[in-house]
């Protein structure tokens, strides 16, 4: 594990991240989840795709990177660039599950590879509706310190900072960003996916023009069963000989 200072917005960030394969000529940059870290990608991903080089990234926030800041994901994305062009890394294949997925897309690889990606809003049940609504009037009333009784499983744990971060990021729509999107992709999903549902895998693979998707069984964490076939098709993709 390795450590890389990236200054932004007036401040510092540790990124935390590890490289597998250190010698090999193609950058495979892999992005994690929200509430997880570098290692539920590196624990699937590190024994394969032995051809190139893998760098794997603790997100600002998670893990062992650090974040004072209210970020959305365009600043996560600005910062993991600027932590790519100081390491002289390639965007060559960049991979990404969930939010990770958003942010690869935003770094504009020339292999973008999405895994069950968040970005397609998804309407809420009404008892989260609710939640929400209580908590907005809490805050108008000074209380916005109870946001814990009323954070979702995806937030609890968080800092004050993190939880503003995680409700910027939740609901993004990245439909543009998917639609403006023009190089070559590989789409990933979990059919039984209740987090990122497939349907937001068809919609994302109907924006990006030149993408090819695949349904595999599985939730929102089907990549721990399938991590050889998605690498096997990433291997073969044929852009993979001009990278």
């Amino acid at each position: 594990m390795a450590v890389r200072d990236v200054f932004y917005k007036g401040r510092n960030f540790s990124i935390s991240y590890e490289i597998v394969n250190k010698d090999k000529p193609v950058d495979i940059i892999l992005l994690h989840g929200w509430g997880s870290n570098k290692e539920a990608l590196k624990g699937v991903f590190s024994d394969k795709m032995r051809g190139f080089r893998h760098i794997y990234i603790d997100l600002p926030g998670f893990g062992k990177s650090t974040n004072e800041l209210v970020l959305d994901s365009y600043d996560y994305a600005k910062i993991i660039d600027i932590f790519i062009e100081e390491l002289k890394l390639k965007k060559s294949i960049i991979l990404g599950h969930s939010f990770g997925g958003k942010l690869a897309t935003l770094l504009n690889p020339n292999l973008l590879v999405l895994l069950s990606s968040a970005g397609i809003p998804t309407k809420k049940p009404l008892f989260v509706r609710m939640k929400i609504s209580i908590f907005k009037w809490l805050k108008k009333m000074g209380l916005g310190s109870m946001y814990r009784f009323f954070a979702s499983k995806d937030a609890e744990g968080l800092s004050q900072n993190m939880y503003e971060t995680f409700k910027k990021v939740v609901d993004e729509d990245f439909s543009s960003v998917f639609r403006a999107f023009k190089n070559d992709a590989l789409i990933f999903w979990g059919k039984n996916d209740t987090a990122t549902p497939l349907s937001s895998g068809k919609k994302i693979a109907l924006m990006i023009k030149n993408s090819k998707f695949y349904e595999l069984d599985g939730d929102h964490f089907f990549f721990l069963k399938h991590s050889k076939f998605i690498s096997d098709k990433i291997l073969e993709f044929p852009f993979k000989n001009s990278l």
